[in-house]
């Protein structure tokens, strides 16, 4: 058949029954049938994030219509993207019956529409699964079948596909989506299909947000938002933000989100606040606050953006960006700059410095509606709490390369003869002016260039020791014809044996450098750890790691400075100068990207398995490095001594003397493992004689030992806890400091009362169907509950000390020459603040365990 030029082969498919693609998209008749339709369902192999949402937005409207929703699809060989999953879930909630069709090894390829209206049916039965390339413009056929002219064929479809929804499938709960997601793995097949279903991705979207102007610019040339409206959640933010409105629903207040470096935190945290009228945005860095406002400018371009840093303090904005330095001092916590509920939603970037006190005292003084936490590692939160809240909101580094949110990368683990055994060792830190001495040799930084030059690398990171180390590897390179600048801190650097003017020529702004790396007209920035957090530049393709590895912390933070994806790059490389320094044997381990169970890495031998890496990935370590970590592993102090040294670091770091709950915080993972197995190294279990131990007790505290005071603590750090219960009666108690051994009903309701108005308290409260409607509750309910349950344990398994009388309950009298004393008010405290902070972390670990064995 011939076409007039009138005519065009669109025009003629319509006038058909066949949808062919190309010009011819099946978007534009699903759009058409599902607005009329009274009854949807659909079949397919498999679902894209890119198909669902040429296709929410319609369902959405359809189902507050009262359209009866259901979906049927595949989850063979991964193909159907998680996110795709929590898509339709966030967007249709319970108003979709959602499924997997659940018969091991065999195929399932159906493609299938089938809309039911008022007096008859259509079907469109074909090809396309539900991506953007089916739909739209991809060569894709389609049949539509109507029951008016094939009612049988229909009807035996209709049959076919209730019998596969009710027989042959599992419903996708939350349960099933995160189960799903936790074992997903990006398919190789979508290097290619990805490119062909999102064009220009959000990844790219992201790089140029790093590229736009400053946000002061921004606000004065709103058209520059318009090339970059379309920036939608991806991936792991698509499963975040589920997560974190289900939190909310759940009536928490606070999260956390962890998620490895380069997945997008930053955009995420943009699009859960969207809806909130004022935002706080607070950081340690000047330039992560730069960056974080261009990505807030994308996605509320109208919202009035501020800064509050040492030299700029604006007020009534809608978003405010704050130095956490700044903020966070006394004389800007108060009515005159900021009301306690100014601020409806906050965030806190890079969470795991929120142990420093300026986070404190901004977490303890504001009261917002919701508080997010954003990091790569939590393995040293103070807060555990916030982390317990929101288990199921991590995209670890393993996790984000095994799902192809980042590149994966190539591993070399050089031998470097240096010997750090002549350098002083305190307090888990190199002296680093002995370290930069041994660093900046030129036969070292021979072998450094050396093994650069190997992998003809265009953009590079290499991370130093010291300011004046970066300085002396900028220099060495670009004598030896490899442009390379020192990004550093500060204006002052001393060097010891060359002159300032001579190093100086090879530092440049962090701002100027960024954007020659990025331009190729250097090659590589030399820095100590200016660019460990905030950091865009996707092109990095090569780290170098040139300084000991003291933290799994920082090493993955650098690691993920370079696994950002970029158009046409498929890996890191990663060179690694690895010599006889403490804690080098855990490197192996630290790549396997999941340290939350660091404690434990050396158990299982010198090296993890193969599958324990990311996939994709691939690690060499030189012969004598393997060595090296087994010389290491077994060289091993006696635990005791380790504790003890522990102690004294972090009294020097908290400048203070460090009781349970700041021991039990900032204590290695490592150490603690080690010891809370062992009644006779657990220092938990008895405090107050560990500290008598190190002769670390003062003298009023001397007096507390073996007395029935000692003894009343003892009992609290050693009390059984399967929930919070006894922590109101304790602080009932403990009545702010002013110590009561006799409570009553009232007593006990307040304490309860105000204990379980914050959230994260209530988690157990909010999850058990006896007690889920607390908030509605009154004195006779608490007081019901405390009677009932940790009032009865505690006058069974601690009778010494409890009891009732007169409906009263009761400490012993034996206590009442301590309630003035202010040591033993102290600890009556900080035991129970220990204690909840334990349980938060030990029900966090307990629920993680138990998905894991859900998900295999």
């Amino acid at each position: 058949m011939k076409f007039t030029m009138e005519e065009s082969i669109s025009d003629y498919i319509r006038d058909t029954n066949c949808v062919t693609g190309d010009k011819d998209h099946l978007l534009v008749h699903l759009h058409e049938s599902i607005s009329k339709a009274k009854k949807i369902d659909i079949i397919v192999a498999f679902l894209m994030e890119s198909g669902v949402r040429l296709l929410a937005e319609d369902l959405y409207e359809a189902a507050n219509n009262g359209t009866a929703i259901r979906l049927l699809c595949g989850n063979y060989l991964n193909i159907t993207q998680p996110q795709a999953l929590y898509l339709l879930k966030d967007c249709l909630g319970d108003k979709i019956d959602l499924r997997f069709y659940n018969v091991p090894n065999k195929s399932f390829h159906p493609k299938a529409y089938i809309f039911e209206y008022e007096d008859y049916s259509d079907i469109y039965i074909g090809s396309s699964n539900v991506s953007h390339s089916a739909l739209t413009s991809g060569i894709e056929w389609n049949y539509r079948i109507n029951s008016r002219t094939s009612a049988e064929d229909c009807a035996h479809f209709r049959r076919t596909f209730e019998d596969l929804f009710f027989n042959y499938s599992i419903i996708v709960d939350d349960n099933e989506m995160r189960r799903y997601s936790k074992n997903w793995r990006r398919p190789k097949v979508f290097e290619d299909l990805e490119t062909l279903e999102n064009g220009k991705n959000n990844d790219d979207e992201i790089s140029l947000a790093a590229e736009m102007p400053a946000p002061g610019e921004y606000i004065q040339n709103k058209e520059a938002c318009k090339i970059v409206d379309y920036i939608k959640p991806k991936g792991p933010q698509i499963e975040a933000l589920y997560e974190l409105k289900k939190t909310r629903l759940e009536g928490l207040e606070k999260g956390l989100i962890v998620a490895a470096t380069g997945v997008g935190k930053t955009f995420l945290a943009a699009f859960d606040s969207k809806s909130y009228r004022r935002i706080l945005f607070l950081a340690h860095r000047e330039e992560i606050l730069n960056q974080a406002a261009r990505s807030f400018s994308i996605i509320k371009p109208e919202a009035k953006i501020g800064f509050f840093t040492g030299t700029r303090k604006d007020r009534g904005c809608e978003i405010l960006f704050a130095t956490v330095q700044t903020l966070g001092r006394n004389e800007y916590l108060n009515d005159q700059f900021f009301s306690k509920e100014y601020f409806n939603y906050i965030i806190i970037d890079e969470f795991h410095h929120a142990v420093c006190k300026n986070y404190s005292n901004v977490i303890e003084y504001f009261k917002p509606e919701f508080l997010l936490g954003l990091t790569a590692t939590p393995e040293r939160l103070d807060n555990q709490d916030v982390f317990a809240l929101c288990d199921y909101n991590e995209a670890r580094l393993k996790e984000a390369v095994n799902k192809g949110w980042l590149v994966p990368f190539r591993y070399y683990g050089v031998f470097d003869d240096t010997n750090y055994n002549s350098v002083d060792y305190r307090n888990g830190k190199y002296d680093e002016k002995q370290l930069e001495r041994i660093l900046s040799r030129n036969d070292r930084a021979d072998l450094i260039l050396k093994n650069y030059l190997k992998y003809k690398s265009i953009r590079s990171l290499g991370f130093c020791s010291s300011r004046n180390h970066a300085v002396y590897m900028a220099e060495y390179f670009s004598n030896h014809g490899v442009s390379s600048c020192a990004v550093i801190s500060g204006n002052d650097v001393q060097t010891d044996n060359e002159s300032k003017s001579k190093n100086g020529s090879h530092i440049i702004d962090r701002k100027e450098a960024i954007y020659k790396l990025k331009k190729a007209e250097i090659r590589v920035i030399f820095s100590v750890d200016m660019f460990n957090e905030g950091l865009d530049i996707p092109e990095i393709d090569l780290v170098m790691f040139l300084r000991p590895t003291e933290s799994p912390t920082v090493f993955l933070q650098q690691l993920g400075r370079g696994l950002r994806k970029q158009r046409n790059k498929n890996y890191l490389n990663v060179l690694d100068f690895i010599g006889n320094y403490k804690k080098a044997n855990l490197i192996p381990y630290f790549l396997t990207g999941d340290i939350k169970d660091y404690h434990k890495l050396g158990t299982k031998g010198y090296l993890p398995d193969e599958d324990e890496y990311p996939e994709g990935c691939f690690i060499n370590f030189d012969l004598r490095t393997i060595d090296l970590f087994r010389q290491l592993s077994e060289e091993q102090q006696g635990l005791f001594e380790r504790v003890a040294k522990e102690y004294s670091r972090i009294k020097e770091i908290r400048e203070e003397k460090p009781l349970r709950l700041s021991m039990y915080t900032y204590m290695d993972e490592r150490l603690y493992s080690a010891i809370i197995s062992r009644n006779n190294m657990n220092i938990f279990k008895d405090y107050l004689s560990f500290l008598k131990k190190i002769n670390e007790l003062n003298e009023d505290e001397k007096t507390l030992i073996g007395t029935k005071a000692h003894e009343f603590i003892k009992e609290i750090e050693n009390t059984k806890m399967s929930k919070l219960y006894k922590m109101p009666i304790l602080l009932a108690f403990y009545n702010n400091g002013n110590i009561k051994l006799v409570i009553n009903n009232e007593d006990i309701y307040k304490s309860f009362k105000e204990f379980y108005s914050h959230g994260s308290n209530a988690v157990d409260m909010l999850r058990d169907s006896t007690t889920s409607n607390y908030k509605d509750w009154g004195k006779q309910e608490y007081v019901s509950l405390a009677k009932r349950n940790p009032i009865r344990f505690l006058k069974q398994s601690s009778s010494d000390f409890f009891y009732e009388k007169d409906d009263n309950f009761c400490l012993t009298p034996a206590l009442q020459q301590y309630i003035d004393n202010e040591v033993f008010i102290r600890h009556f405290k900080d035991v129970i603040d220990y204690r909840t902070r334990r349980f938060y972390k030990e029900r966090l670990e307990k629920k993680i365990t138990e998905f894991k064995t859900d998900s295999k």
